[in-house]
This record gives structure tokens, sequence and C-alpha cells, in this order.
């Protein structure tokens, strides 16, 4: 199996080594990640100036690429730019939980999306800020449960967050609300930080990944790269006549 790995915390986060080291044992790896941070870039690429990317050695049996830009970019190279087709992209594992509304700012999540456009399959891995115990502790767990309930056969791209509470087990969910906000926070004459901090409001609906994450589940969501409104469309669509 030909499997690439990416993320948004930069090639050389410990998310990317953790999760480039477990994934050899899957098959042959490559990995294209950021030169520097690229968190809450999103779908961003860049279009307007060159990228630099060069290989660089970063662990025994792994071809690697830095690329200064963002996470979709590196997997835009690591497809278009090789010409190469893999069966599995993983993405992570993030520095922080990727739950909820986050994901739409997810630099993670989001290359993931790359791949479901690129027509493969990927999980993007997320776990608690600075705590990858629990995705060392049960990353071949969730592996073996996406292989044993054929998961890739209802969909292409899922989300997983490994919790920081005891763990209780592996739960399917849905998109939660709200989990982090910023404030702007002004630091000198016309400059101001985004300092985040947590609205989220604790639940107990497991099927939500908010919840399900926080109460002590690894929770897994599968995504679309659709945008589109399905209900608003079946209501609007007498307009066309």
């Amino acid at each position: 199996m030909k499997i690439l790995v990416t993320n948004d915390d930069g090639i050389q986060a410990e998310g990317i080594r953790l999760l480039a080291e477990w994934a050899k044992k899957l098959g042959d790896v490559t990995v294209c990640a950021p030169k520097t941070q690229q968190s809450a870039k999103s779908h961003a690429i860049t279009v307007h100036n060159p990228i630099e990317i060069r290989e660089v050695r970063l662990m025994d049996g792994v071809e690697a690429y830095a690329v200064d830009s963002t996470p979709v970019d590196c997997v835009r190279y690591a497809t278009l730019g090789l010409n190469r087709k893999y069966d599995l992209i993983l993405s992570g594992v993030n520095n922080g939980f990727n739950i909820g509304e986050d994901i739409l700012y997810s630099g993670t999540v989001a290359a993931i999306f790359e791949a479901a456009l690129r027509d493969t399959c990927g999980i993007a891995f997320s776990t608690e800020w600075e705590n990858f115990e629990p995705a060392r502790a049960h990353i071949d767990e969730v592996y073996e449960y996406f292989m044993h309930n054929e998961l890739f056969a209802y969909n292409k791209i899922y989300n997983v967050n490994f919790p920081s509470a005891k763990y209780k087990g592996i739960q399917l969910c849905r998109q939660g609300g709200a989990y982090f906000t910023d404030e702007f926070v002004k630091t000198a004459d016309g400059l101001f930080d985004q300092q985040g901090y947590s609205v989220y409001e604790y639940g107990t609906n497991l099927e939500l990944d908010t919840d399900a994450t926080m109460n002590g589940y690894v929770s897994i969501m599968p995504l679309s790269v659709k945008r589109d409104d399905a209900q608003a469309f079946e209501k609007l669509k007498r307009l066309n006549k």
C-alpha cells in the first residue's frame, strides 16, 4: 500500500513523526508536509508565488519533502507534482482537537478534503494540545475499527479525534457545534492578536464529535467535500421552472 502522510503543524512536529512511523507498518510511506507551522490555513493554496519544495531526511525508510506552503499544497505536490497515486492519505497527528466548527479552519482536515478531490481515501487525526499519548495508545485500535467495519466502503474521508479523558471506546459521530473562538486583543497601534478560548458547553450527546471526544471516546466522523445544501435545493428548484 502506498501512503502519503502530511500535517499542518510542520514537518518537524511530533505528531507527524508519530504518524509516519506508525504508517510504515502499513506500507510504503511518503511524507510531504509544510516547512513551517500552517495551522488554521483551511483549504488555502499558493497561486501567485513560486513554492519552495525540498527533499529532506526525516526518518529511515521514508521519502520526505518540506513544502513552504499549506497542507493542501503538500497533498497537491505529492499527487500532481510527483504524479503519484496513493492508496491512503493520512493527516496529523494534529497538536490540538479538530472538532465541531473548528474543522472549517483546520489545515489538518483540509488535507483530507484534498485527498477526496484526488479520489483517495483519507483520515485526519487530532489529539488534545501537547498530549500525544492517547494517539500512540489507540491508533492501532482505530485503524482496526476502520478495516473491520469497512468504513471506506461507505465514505472516502474521515476525521478522527483522540480523547484526553479516560478512554471509553470508539464512537461514530456527526459534527458538533462551537468548541473554540477568539477575541481580538490590541497589542500595539494597529496590531491585534487573536487569542482563543473554549466556548464548549459540556454535553452527553455521543452522536456529536464534540461531546463524544470530551467524554472519553475516539470520535470518528465521515466528511464530505460537498458544500451545497441539498434540502434547500430540493425546496428551491421549483424556481428553475
